[in-house]
């Protein structure tokens, strides 16, 4: 069989060579068309694309090692994040250690990082599932040395002359739903007699999502006016177990005494224990922490509560 000549390189491949001064690619194997992808023209700026392309990614890579490292400052740790008050009251707690009731009462006084009578909170965390019904636990009682906190009491009922008496801030249907209507609620607590209750119904979208709504579990619809508003103002408070299963619940002051802040939170681990839910198995409360407002929290042993 006669062998085919390798044919001379074309005169358009030979300027673009020599004109690049690098070899085409592809052109030596495939012959050039006179227009389309194979076309001297376009083969030509093909090459220089890829040029430009190789020089971009070269003034990068220089740019880049040209460019100083900087150094990366390892993160703060969340208590060196805090205030310095918060550092130096902070250092009055050891780490990992668990206090007894007296010394957390005591403590807390101490660890306080405001000017002002900050509340004392106690946070309770539960064994239990608030998503069932029978472990979504909720009371109201009357704390032995009160709240400290001054509470604005109003009062429905047939009798506006005993609630008066009795001590309520705020009297009369006229006067309460005039409030309600322009959306002003200037209480903290609002009693109704039963026979009132229909009446209100209409504000229950104004007072639920306040925790306003009176109601027979909590105390605050009933017949007994008086007894409600002296309980309410000695110290009458509501707690409720939130979506994690931990109870928030101020239990009075930091001005108060270490009696009278132990005594308090007495109180509302006796009202938690008595609701422990028949469906819960193994230990019923996992952790209480005892902390002033923005102050640090101080774990309590509950294996001696």
């Amino acid at each position: 069989m006669p062998v085919k000549k390798e044919t001379e390189p074309k005169p358009e491949i030979a300027k673009v060579e020599k004109k690049l001064k690098t070899p085409v690619k592809s052109v030596k194997d495939e012959p050039l068309a006179k227009a389309g992808k194979r076309s001297a023209k376009a083969v030509k700026e093909q090459v220089e694309k890829e040029e430009k392309e190789a020089r971009k990614a070269t003034a990068i890579e220089q740019k880049q090692e040209a460019k100083p490292v900087k150094t990366v400052k390892p993160a703060k740790s969340r208590l060196e994040r805090r205030s310095k008050t918060y550092r130096e009251k902070a250092k009055l707690l050891e780490k990992d250690k668990v206090y007894s009731l007296s010394e957390a009462s005591a403590l807390v006084k101490k660890t306080s990082t405001t000017k002002f009578d900050a509340s004392v909170e106690v946070h309770i965390n539960l064994n239990i599932d608030p998503k069932h019904a029978d472990q979504n636990i909720r009371d109201t009682l009357s704390l032995p040395s009160g709240t400290g906190k001054k509470q604005t009491v109003a009062v429905l009922s047939d009798n506006d002359s005993e609630a008066t008496k009795a001590g309520a801030d705020i009297v009369g249907k006229e006067n309460i739903f005039a409030l309600l209507d322009k959306g002003k609620l200037d209480f903290d607590i609002l009693i109704a007699s039963p026979s009132i209750m229909p009446e209100l119904g209409k504000y229950a979208r104004v007072l639920g999502p306040r925790g306003l709504m009176p109601s027979p579990k909590s105390g605050t619809v009933t017949t007994d006016i008086a007894k409600a508003v002296a309980e309410a103002k000695a110290g009458r408070v509501e707690y409720r177990v939130d979506s994690s299963g931990i109870v928030h619940l101020a239990i009075g002051k930091v001005s108060f005494s270490e009696a009278d802040l132990s005594s308090n939170i007495d109180a509302v681990l006796t009202s938690i224990k008595s609701n422990k839910p028949a469906s819960v198995k193994g230990a019923y409360i996992k952790s209480v922490y005892l902390t002033s407002t923005m102050g640090p929290s101080i774990k309590i042993d509950i294996a001696n509560l």
